[in-house]
């Protein structure tokens, strides 16, 4: 399930957009967390615990996950499908953290790419799987990460559970199957990247990444405004969107695309546009309160009527949901 487009060489502003593409409805609302949340990680014995430094806005799935989110460092974290992930049997002996709290965890701790690397790097963790939503299927993600800097990471944990980071300013597309050393060098079989073949155009995941990775390449280099940063990266995203009646039951990478997001990291707003509405809304992380002991707060996109524009004075307190626990074993 998913794309992701980074544009930072516009002269204007790091923008990032992302699809979600998911077999059905995935239920997803806005959530804005504050600083000093308590957390552990739902791993029972020697589960990662953590106080959140920052506080964030985070796009939920079925209100159990958070999939997608930047924080008030102008981080951003977007969790993908990758199909080859393996997470191996539960090692007590390291902390435990479900993926339903990964990303979450990413955004409530590190400021840049380089600290989450770093971390990432030496203090090892190991993921746990849960069952995603009302599919039965077991969740099998990567994680990409960028920050205002222009840079960005890929997070991925395969053969038993060894994570992989992929840390470079130029990575600037991610999809889902086959693992990120694999989709570059599938790129360079293809026309302005080394090879010969011409632009591809299934729904396949690795057609996806280089169709995105070739409209990003054609973006213009120079604009005027962050207006026109979001509308350029939103194009690319588009165009690497999947249509309704697409949904390969075996295969939840090939789905409808059910929302997308952007994240401006220059000017800290955080974009929504849901493909069953005919707007899009912005939150502007600058009109917020991520104070801690300020209340977590939600827009309900489920039941909300419909909005548009800045919407960032339409949260409201509520109490946080509860994150997916890990399945027994990994």
């Amino acid at each position: 399930m998913c794309s992701v487009i980074k544009w930072s060489d516009n002269g204007t502003a790091i923008v990032v957009a992302r699809n979600m593409d998911w077999l059905e409805n995935m239920r997803s609302n806005l959530w804005l967390f504050p600083r000093g949340i308590n957390r552990e990680g739902l791993a029972g014995k020697n589960s990662l615990t953590w106080a959140s430094k920052y506080g964030s806005v985070i796009t939920s799935a079925y209100d159990l996950a958070s999939t997608d989110g930047m924080n008030e460092k102008s981080l951003a974290c977007h969790m993908l499908w990758l199909a080859e992930s393996g997470y191996g049997r539960r090692n007590e002996k390291i902390p435990g953290l479900s993926v339903s709290l990964w990303l979450q965890f990413v955004l409530d701790n590190f400021a840049n790419v380089d600290e989450a690397v770093t971390y990432v790097e030496n203090h090892p963790f190991q993921i746990l799987p849960c069952i995603v939503g009302t599919t039965g299927k077991v969740s099998e993600v990567h994680m990409m990460i960028e920050d205002v800097s222009g840079d960005a990471a890929i997070f991925e944990y395969t053969d038993g559970g060894k994570s992989k980071v992929y840390h470079n300013k130029g990575y600037n597309i991610m999809t889902n199957s086959p693992p990120f050393n694999k989709q570059l060098e599938n790129l360079k079989q293809y026309q302005g990247f080394g090879g010969d073949r011409k632009l591809p155009g299934s729904t396949e995941a690795a057609d996806r990444f280089v169709r995105a990775a070739y409209y990003q390449k054609s973006l213009p280099k120079n604009i005027s405004s962050s207006r026109e940063a979001v509308a350029g990266v939103i194009s690319v995203a588009r165009n690497v969107s999947q249509p309704f009646g697409t949904a390969d039951p075996l295969r939840p990478n090939i789905s409808p695309t059910r929302w997308r997001t952007v994240s401006d990291l220059t000017n800290r707003v955080y974009y929504f546009e849901s493909t069953t509405s005919p707007s899009i809304v912005w939150v502007r992380l600058d009109e917020l309160d991520f104070a801690a002991g300020a209340p977590v707060k939600k827009i309900d996109l489920v039941n909300g009527t419909d909005r548009v524009g800045n919407v960032s004075s339409e949260f409201k307190s509520t109490e946080p949901y509860v994150w997916a626990k890990p399945m027994t074993t990994a």
